[in-house]
């Protein structure tokens, strides 16, 4: 009797996933970043555009690439099931994972449908995927846009002031040329790019005389 007790408990315990395996609803953050339940995942492989990002389109027209692809991605995988395998964390603290919707696997359809780019610093594993959207144009490929990597690398390096009394950044967008001061919402996450015609100025009124409005925010 004993036996049979002890086998309907094991019977009833929850099937534990495998060492670095979990699930859970998908809840898209942007083109490569997901929520799956609880835990932050990184998709491994895939290099998309930043959220803030901006593309040209074939007529040079400004366009925001990240969060088209951001919205892309969410029509294609919010809410649904994912079945993920850890790979690593990043330096940010972030699951980096290959995520299964049904047998989709997310990575790949992202870049095949030009969403993102093959991250080969990682992974060669959607090379040819992103070869296939390349010649096909699909997605950013029928754009005109900056590596995600080095998007990321110039706003980093032009996120400081050289000269600690000229501070504020004169940013050229979609929206035309504006100007940040300290303590602004998006004064942190603006790059300056001088090879773009962006600039520092050491007051608001010499960025107002050089043809800058200010931020509204």
């Amino acid at each position: 009797m004993l036996r049979i007790w002890s086998l309907i408990v094991l019977l009833s315990l929850p099937v534990m996933a495998g060492a670095g395996e979990f699930s859970g609803p998908v809840r898209v953050i942007d083109a490569d970043t997901i929520d799956v339940g609880t835990t932050r995942v990184r998709l491994h492989g895939i290099d998309a555009p930043e959220m803030d990002q901006e593309c040209q389109t074939a007529q040079g027209v400004a366009f925001e690439c990240g969060r088209w692809a951001a919205d892309q991605v969410r029509t294609l995988f919010q809410n649904r099931l994912a079945r993920c395998q850890q790979v690593d964390i990043d330096r940010y603290g972030r699951t980096v994972a290959r995520c299964l919707v049904g047998d989709v696997d997310m990575g790949r359809e992202i870049v095949s449908l030009g969403l993102a780019f093959a991250y080969t610093r990682y992974s060669e594993a959607y090379v040819l995927d992103e070869k296939g959207a390349a010649v096909n144009s699909r997605g950013l490929h029928a754009m005109r846009v900056q590596s995600p990597a080095q998007f990321r690398a110039l706003r980093t390096k032009g996120r400081t002031a050289p000269d600690p009394a000229c501070v504020i950044k004169g940013n050229i967008s979609k929206n035309g040329r504006i100007f940040h001061v300290p303590g602004q919402e998006f004064y942190d996450r603006t790059g300056i790019d001088i090879a773009r015609g962006e600039r520092w100025f050491c007051s608001a009124a010499a960025a107002r005389a050089a043809g800058w409005r200010p931020a509204q925010r």
